[in-house]
């Protein structure tokens, strides 16, 4: 919306700063981030009358995980709606709305987080720990991306990049026509697996927003990267129309994710919830698939794959050998009972977070690695 105030720069020459992309970036985070200060304190108090804590979620696996868990039971949960009202107002106030990208990622985020939303009243309100099934909610998440790869497949602009497959280190695509089968697998498995990741990883006070953030910083960097023709074309990655309208939305997700972060540093006033990991993994996915950069989401979130993969690797040895290799899954956990020294919640979350920051600066200098 504010866009367009550059128009009046005929008459006042400040006006013309908002046409730049850096300059709503950084004021959209700024928006997103005075959001989440204003509104959360009323909204926090909200979710308290109406709900606690989530349930019990990890005494048949950990008891000594519920053990530690047992005084953030009065911690309310859905704080994810808050994330998401910030994110959505302040990309509408500074990103440009006749850009399909932005609507693309804004359905996502929205979307999923109104399955997460569901899961989270499940569990909290009507108390049934398990909340959706894990089937429904894959169900569910696949089918919103059948329906964006439907739309971009019908935008002649966007539907040939959405076919090429890009790889960190190689100047051309590996892949120039993966058709639509393959182009669908594709995405499925970027969205649908970054939003499942980062739902792992919010098991402790501030961590998966804490790492969101630094995510988001990397693909707006990326974004703007890809928006640009000149920048595109020197750092031989492909040039996407209209997508540095996308740096714009990732302002907005770091403003939104530090301003959370104020509630959610331990001791949380609240928890995100499935409501905010599952919205913020898929649009972050989202993001990566648009600009074509969904490989470097490995190396980008590197935290998030590295709890998603103890969950599978500990699920996988259970099954097949009966003996596990972490105390306990996600990671994090594994670290927080260990007897050997175990760490504290406060150590873990900032050595995740310091993790996080490498991860995603070795995303960005990919850029130039070609």
């Amino acid at each position: 919306m504010f866009y367009y105030l550059y128009e009046l720069g005929e008459w006042f020459a400040p006006m013309r700063v908002f046409q730049y992309i850096t300059v709503r970036a950084l004021a959209g985070a700024a928006t997103a981030f005075c959001i989440m200060l204003l509104t959360g304190p009323r909204l926090i108090g909200f979710l308290k009358r109406i709900c606690a804590g989530e349930s019990a979620r990890y005494s048949a696996d950990a008891p000594a995980i519920e053990a530690l868990r047992e005084k953030k039971k009065t911690t309310p949960t859905m704080g994810g709606l808050l994330i998401i009202l910030a994110i959505a107002l302040s990309s509408l106030l500074w990103a440009r709305l006749d850009n399909w990208l932005v609507w693309i990622v804004l359905a996502t985020l929205c979307f999923m987080g109104a399955v997460g939303f569901a899961d989270d009243y499940v569990k909290v309100v009507r108390r049934k720990p398990k909340g959706l099934s894990a089937g429904r909610k894959l169900v569910l998440e696949t089918a919103w991306v059948a329906v964006v790869v439907a739309v971009i497949w019908g935008l002649p602009e966007l539907r040939a990049s959405l076919q090429q497959l890009m790889a960190p280190f190689v100047k051309a695509p590996i892949v120039r026509d993966m058709g639509l089968a393959l182009s669908f697998l594709l995405v499925a498995a970027v969205v649908v697996g970054a939003s499942n990741a980062v739902n792992l990883t919010d098991g402790l006070d501030g961590l998966a927003i804490g790492c969101t953030s630094t995510v988001a910083f990397a693909y707006l960097v990326m974004a703007y990267a890809a928006g640009h023709a000149v920048f595109a074309k020197y750092l031989l990655i492909p040039y996407v129309p209209g997508a540095g309208e996308l740096a714009v939305f990732c302002g907005c997700v770091m403003g939104a994710a530090l301003g959370f972060l104020w509630f959610n540093c331990h001791p949380a006033e609240v928890f995100m919830g499935d409501t905010g990991s599952l919205a913020l993994g898929g649009a972050i996915g989202m993001v990566a698939v648009l600009i074509k950069q969904e490989i470097s989401l490995v190396f980008v979130g590197g935290v998030f794959v590295m709890e998603a993969l103890s969950v599978i690797l500990q699920v996988a040895s259970f099954k097949l050998t009966g003996r596990r290799i972490f105390l306990c899954s996600p990671l994090h956990h594994h670290f927080e009972i260990r007897k050997d020294r175990p760490w504290s919640e406060t150590q873990i979350t900032i050595r995740f977070w310091i993790m996080s920051i490498i991860c995603a600066l070795a995303g960005i200098l990919l850029l130039k690695i070609r």
